[in-house]
């Protein structure tokens, strides 16, 4: 006897934990990078954010009477505390990283039912409400190690962030302004703050901002992109999102810089700058709260490239991948309503059913 089930009929209960340590592995080069630029801090937080991340599924696992590994087998708790971790600064307080797992794990997916019920990234949802809620901490990158007169030892990173300081009694905030010429870590961040007061010319010639610009967040995208390129090699994403989000952001952003040439960052440096990369490969691609259908991915993808160009270049937020990517999941049940290919044997224009 045969057992009528819906499809798809193929199933395993190994495929989404492989899935996600593809997507951990791919991770990997990126991480070394953002290490080797800006110190022990990462792998601090990242530490912080798995162990959350394994007592949080756990505990969830507890209260809803399931078995002990039930909620860990599939890392995507694992992968969201990593996503999350190294989208903060380095040397955030431990404080502002425990915050953010509590939202991601328990409020934005857990309080929907667990993986596959979320219909926005918690990763994604815990970032934002960081930002909005304690944006002094979330901008408090420090510049890269190399353009540091002592940069953090290990000591010091714990220090910093489970006590604000180092050993030798210095704040984070006394680190950056250590740093004559740029206040803020990221040439998104500077060229937000400081274009109006400095003009184009006077802040792209600033030799601090330039070697900002070229140490290491050109480096870090660089190796998320080959994480991503990997992944679509594997075929752990699709092609339709990334592409589409890039190809749009950098139209869009090529028509403004023929008009306003002198007013803003050019557009190879907005790709590899901040989170673009990242963005593109590793978070709008998320299977739950990302578009399923074909043409859906790539109108998701490109409304996700527009609105990142509308925040960066005319928003308050320099950077603005996670408002992009949660304004766009807000729309994937419409995209895919409208975006539904036709099934075999039906004629064009009548819906499925």
């Amino acid at each position: 006897m045969f057992k009528m089930v819906s499809s798809p009929h193929t199933h395993s209960s190994n495929l989404t934990a492989k899935f996600m340590l593809w997507v951990i592995f791919s991770m990997l080069p990126a991480i070394f990078a953002l290490w080797y630029f800006f110190g022990y801090g990462v792998l601090i937080q990242i530490t912080i954010a798995l162990m959350l991340a394994i007592v949080i599924e756990l505990s969830v696992a507890k209260i809803r009477r399931k078995p002990t590994a039930f909620y860990l087998s599939d890392f995507s708790g694992v992968l969201t505390g990593l996503i999350l971790a190294v989208s903060i600064p380095p040397y955030a307080p431990y404080w502002l990283i425990t915050i953010g797992m509590v939202v991601a794990l328990l409020l934005a997916k857990h309080a929907y039912g667990g993986l596959g019920q979320n219909i926005f990234n918690p990763a994604m949802v815990a970032y934002a409400l960081l930002l909005v809620s304690f944006p002094v901490q979330m901008t408090a990158w420090l510049v890269p190690l190399e353009l540091l007169n002592e940069p953090p030892t290990l000591v010091d990173s714990f220090s910093l962030i489970f006590k604000g300081i180092t050993s030798d009694g210095f704040s984070l905030h006394q680190l950056i302004s250590s740093v004559d010429g740029l206040s803020q870590a990221t040439p998104l961040d500077s060229a937000k703050t400081n274009l109006t007061t400095l003009g184009m010319d006077n802040l792209l010639a600033s030799p601090i901002f330039k070697h900002s610009l070229a140490t290491g967040w050109w480096q870090i995208n660089a190796a998320f992109l080959g994480g991503g390129l990997f992944l679509l090699y594997k075929r752990i994403i699709h092609w339709q999102i990334p592409l589409a989000m890039l190809v749009s952001f950098t139209l869009f952003s090529l028509v403004t810089q023929l008009i306003t040439p002198h007013q803003h960052l050019n557009v190879v440096t907005h790709l590899f700058s901040g989170a673009m990369m990242f963005g593109a490969f590793f978070i709008a691609t998320d299977p739950v709260s990302a578009s399923i259908t074909p043409k859906g991915k790539l109108i998701f993808g490109g409304l996700i490239g527009i609105l990142l160009y509308l925040i960066r270049y005319h928003g308050n937020y320099p950077d603005g991948i996670a408002f992009s990517v949660l304004l766009a999941n807000i729309c994937v049940p419409l995209i895919d309503h409208y975006t539904q290919p036709r099934l075999y044997g039906t004629k064009k224009g009548r819906k499925n059913k």
